[in-house]
């Protein structure tokens, strides 16, 4: 039986009786943590614990890249911004290499640990010197190389057996604006995007686990946003550049998607090929979708199984 494709959040440290509820809905089928949902090791272990005694399946996740998005810190290993990795290799690639290989283990042994299955990295966009969200985020600003300090983590994740999820899809390093707060628009031709920021997502297509889109339009390519465009997720990135993993939406409550119901968001979603819908900081929302659950026309999905670690 095909899973539900919504992941949604948590209130807290501990579930409340919502959280419960949000849980156990057919719906459901991931859960994605934040830092207020972290105090330490053994309290975040007995919340994943607590969130598989209601659904055994449930995937469990975090965004947990190093530098500024890490939610957890206290009792991990605090990781530097990738950036770090970027600039080491300008200086001795194979140490880069090393060091990001090294970062991957880390990253899987510490989440794997408190019942984590994944973290949402590694970051596949270049950094322009344009998106202050993504900035030193990223790697570095060379395609090749991105792909290289990339492909030894994705090495070091799956190593330890955790999986990945390259973002944000096709690149989000280019536009200044925020998609969690305003509507970012690229207006690049698909020959510029394709020659530079879509090169990671070719050269590591048999390794990414997963791959996030970027709330981004791109005018010249479609209409649409990425995440609600069958061009750019069906035609570009399952049949031109022959994708077969999972994909994921980013939060369909950040500013750039948010512009009709939760439901119209996850439909749309859905039908442009996103296989996991992520619903996050907007309680009424996912209330909104749940309840309404009947009115969802969901479509065939990538199993989620290699997710989970």
């Amino acid at each position: 039986m095909q899973q539900g494709p919504i992941f949604a959040d948590l209130v807290g440290t501990t579930l409340t009786k919502e959280d419960e509820e949000i849980i156990a809905h057919p719906l459901v089928s991931g859960i994605i943590l934040f830092s207020r949902n972290f105090e330490s090791k053994k309290q975040v272990t007995a919340l994943t614990q607590a969130v598989r005694a209601i659904k055994n399946d449930m995937i469990i996740c975090v965004d947990h890249e190093g530098g500024r998005v890490q939610r957890f810190r206290d009792e991990f290993t605090v990781l530097p911004p990738m950036a770090e990795l970027g600039a080491l290799y300008l200086q001795d690639s194979n140490k880069a290499l090393r060091q990001a290989h090294k970062y991957g283990v880390i990253i899987a042994q510490e989440l794997l640990e408190v019942g984590i299955d994944f973290s949402f990295t590694p970051i596949l966009d270049l950094d322009y010197q344009r998106s202050e969200v993504i900035g030193n985020r990223a790697f570095s600003n060379k395609h090749d190389i991105i792909s290289e300090l990339s492909g030894a983590l994705i090495d070091g994740l799956g190593q330890q057996g955790m999986a990945n999820v390259g973002k944000h899809f096709p690149g989000h390093g280019y536009v200044a604006l925020d998609s969690h707060i305003a509507d970012p628009v690229d207006e690049r031709d698909f020959e510029t995007l394709w020659q530079d920021d879509i090169q990671p997502y070719i050269a590591l297509n048999d390794k990414l686990t997963a791959i996030m889109t970027a709330h981004i339009k791109y005018p010249k390519v479609d209409d649409e946003l990425v995440t609600y465009s069958k061009k750019w997720l069906q035609d570009i990135l399952r049949n031109k550049i022959g994708y077969q993993g999972i994909i994921f939406s980013d939060d369909l409550s950040m500013h750039a998607a948010a512009h009709e119901t939760p439901l119209v968001r996850v439909q749309k979603s859905l039908d442009a090929g996103c296989d996991v819908i992520l619903l996050c900081n907007d309680p009424e929302a996912v209330r909104d979708v749940l309840n309404q659950a009947d009115k969802l026309v969901d479509r065939p999905r990538k199993s989620l199984l290699p997710l989970r670690g």
